[in-house]
């Protein structure tokens, strides 16, 4: 099913205020993490934030950098040896949209490409409705499901769908839960998608200064195929639209089926984030 809502454009403006969801999002899990005693830090820097989580945690990550001015070296000397604290690389997504002199400053430094991922939009206008399936039920999960759906999440992101480009890392089962768990602040919405009175996959939904971020979608082996991915979106987006949000924001890997699916449902490519990385090995000595 297609929709026929017109393409945004993304200028830097937004792109600014996209990247500072994804700030905050990382922010709030970071948070999370400290409130459970984990080991970590938050550091600010030039406009975006140094996240360390927990160890392994996919909130590892510098993010948001190139709108607010370029870091000096001093900052990014900072960040560089509170990562290598854990033995943990440094590791910067960065939007082409930002200041390119990042970029070049973080090659200089030692930094190498290693993947990319892409950033899709589309405004909501409030036209979007559900869209129903005769042998699937989407509805909202509830506190006294939430390890059952966990459970489900987990077990369906081990097995990833292979088209396009894959994600450029893996997380094993222990983590992905905790970070999962670490990321169901009160701005999240989690679905829950029964097909056939089972427990067939899930997904969730951030809202966050009127962006709706998509996210934590996936469906179990034995029920792909199915729409459902097709059906929590439209859920959500019929959600986020309701809860008074203009945009709408997914990330995907480049020719994903996760992709295919969001441009079916009228998401366009707004930008692409470079994942850059530079190994606590790499550090200049003090």
């Amino acid at each position: 099913m297609s929709s026929d809502t017109q393409p945004l454009f993304c200028d830097t403006n937004l792109a600014r205020r996209i990247e500072q969801a994804e700030v905050d999002l990382i922010a709030s899990a970071n948070s999370a993490a400290r409130l459970r005693n984990a080991p970590g830090f938050l550091i600010p820097v030039a406009g975006g934030v140094a996240s360390f989580a927990d160890h392994g945690s996919p909130y590892n990550k510098v993010t948001g950098l190139g709108f607010d001015g370029v870091p000096n070296g001093e900052e990014l000397d900072r960040v560089e040896r509170a990562f290598a604290t854990y033995d943990e690389p440094t590791q910067v997504e960065l939007a082409h949209l930002a200041d390119p002199a990042i970029a070049a400053q973080l090659t200089a430094r030692g930094y190498r490409l290693e993947s990319f991922e892409n950033v899709l939009g589309r405004p909501l206008d409030g036209s979007e409705a559900p869209l129903p399936l005769h042998d699937v039920d989407i509805r909202r999960s509830q506190d006294d499901d939430h390890e059952t759906w966990l459970g489900v999440m987990a077990d369906a992101a081990a097995h990833p769908d292979t088209e396009g480009v894959p994600w450029h890392e893996e997380f094993p089962r222990a983590i992905y839960l905790q970070a999962m768990r670490d990321s169901a602040g009160p701005e999240v919405r989690r679905y829950r998608a029964d097909r056939g009175g089972v427990l067939a996959g899930g997904a969730e939904l951030r809202l966050v200064d009127g962006i709706a971020q998509f996210a934590g979608a996936a469906t179990a082996p034995a029920h792909r195929r199915h729409g459902i991915q097709n059906a929590l979106m439209a859920v959500r987006l019929a959600d986020a639209a309701a809860e008074g949000c203009d945009l709408a924001v997914i990330v995907t890997q480049p020719g994903s089926k996760s992709h295919q699916n969001a441009q079916r449902r009228g998401f366009h490519l707004l930008y692409t984030r470079a994942i850059l990385v530079k190994p606590a090995s790499g550090l200049a000595p003090n």
